[in-house]
């Protein structure tokens, strides 16, 4: 089984956030759905529902920003 980055798409009330994607990311989306949902395309997480928890796991992961952010926290 693949270990894929993003285990969880969890459900919270949501903020509207509209953006333009290239359609060659949007096909990957679609992939990365499929293999989430352990290769079946049916019911797969929709690609728009995928991108706040990867930009979530993006950001807990980013060792500069964590230390940045904690250094300005630090400031106040």
């Amino acid at each position: 089984m693949t270990r894929l980055k993003l285990s969880d798409v969890t459900d919270e009330k949501p903020v509207r956030l509209s953006i333009e994607i290239p359609a060659r990311l949007h096909r990957q989306l679609i992939e990365y759905a499929i293999v989430l949902n352990g290769g079946v395309a049916k019911d797969a997480p929709k690609p728009g529902d995928l991108v706040a928890p990867m930009l979530e796991r993006f950001i807990a992961g980013d060792r500069e920003f964590a230390r940045a952010r904690s250094l300005s926290r630090k400031e106040e």
